[in-house]
């Protein structure tokens, strides 16, 4: 490839990154340019909480491998070898990582070499305010070398920068009457094993919106696979990230997951999140410091200049800067349309 021809590739990308209206167009675009440039035969990308670092708003394509998905899930979490939650660099291969020795990963010894699966490029997109999401591309015919993960390496800034800026656009939409309608409350119960085992009459909407199914299939819960295959990686000693995932659906609402056992079982409970995670979730995506985010929680609790410079021993005018850049960063017009972004209507 050439030097201009790089160059193009790379502009694409980032221009991608700063124009998705999304990040489901993100991560296809960014697809379609790694496809172009590096090549793979499957892949997996989940958002994640930028906090537990939990998968959440899964995009895969997996061929056959979908039938197992519970158990691929489990197995990703349970796996030590390149684990999003502690890659560095970014970008890295499993044939690179295990010297050639695949077998080491759960992931590819359990479940990947049945599916022809030679090697995986694993990606972590993280900055300084939080994890937003990792990317498994699978390769069935070669391993990935030294040169296509530098290629792949080289963008992880730039998608890293737009996944966060999606996130902060979630928060630009008007709230709408679109959620499944909630009479009692939305649990899911699996086995050990991510087998489903029984839920509440609420719950299908609710996992039907999350993951919208193709025709009339019933809905695969991929959100409550990764939170409780994260209270499985706690149980096991893999990691220590508690098992809880805030994922966006409908204009500008999120949602929890959390799962938690029930004896031999486990319970995963889907619920709207609090007013302090919207806060937290606005001031990580829109880039507010520690004080501006403080700040923000205040806002939302109540309360005028005045009385938050006293609670923050703050002058009244170090405030008034604050909430400037707080607006400015996360294109709140007013303190109305602050308080309707952190859910306080």
């Amino acid at each position: 490839m050439s030097v201009g021809s790089s160059y193009y590739a790379r502009v694409s990308v980032v221009e991608l990154c700063r124009s998705a209206p999304d990040a489901r167009a993100l991560r296809l675009g960014v697809l379609e340019e790694f496809r172009r440039r590096v090549g793979f035969d499957a892949f997996v990308w989940l958002l994640t909480d930028p906090v537990t670092e939990v998968g959440a708003a899964p995009l895969a394509d997996v061929g056959a491998a979908f039938a197992e998905l519970p158990r691929l899930i489990e197995l990703k979490y349970s796996t030590f070898v390149n684990r999003w939650t502690h890659l560095d660099p970014p970008v890295a291969g499993l044939q690179a990582t295990t010297d050639g020795r695949p077998e080491r990963s759960l992931v590819w010894q359990e479940l990947l070499v049945r599916h022809q699966v030679r090697d995986v490029a694993s990606m972590v997109f993280r900055d300084r305010f939080g994890c937003w999401a990792f990317l498994d591309l699978w390769r069935c015919g070669s391993s990935f070398t030294a040169a296509e993960v530098t290629v792949l390496a080289g963008h992880v800034d730039d998608v890293t920068a737009g996944l966060r800026r999606c996130v902060a656009r979630t928060f630009d939409a008007e709230p709408g009457d679109t959620a499944p309608p909630r009479t009692g409350p939305v649990v899911l119960v699996l086995s050990s094993e991510l087998a489903v085992r029984g839920q509440t009459p609420e719950t299908e909407g609710f996992l039907r919106a999350l993951v919208p199914p193709d025709g009339d299939r019933p809905p695969a819960p991929a959100g409550a696979y990764n939170v409780a295959a994260q209270l499985l990686a706690n149980e096991r000693g893999v990691d220590t990230h508690p098992p809880v995932a805030r994922v966006h659906k409908w204009n500008n609402e999120w949602l929890s997951l959390r799962a938690a056992r029930i004896g031999d079982d486990i319970a995963v409970s889907i619920e709207p999140v609090t007013s302090a995670d919207r806060c937290d979730l606005l001031g990580r995506s829109s880039g507010l410091t520690m004080r501006e985010t403080e700040l923000l929680q205040r806002i939302a609790t109540g309360g005028d200049t005045r009385s938050l410079a006293k609670q923050m021993h703050l002058s009244e005018h170090t405030v008034q800067d604050h909430l400037k850049s707080i607006f400015a960063k996360t294109g709140a017009s007013s303190r109305r349309d602050l308080l309707v972004r952190v859910g306080c209507r």
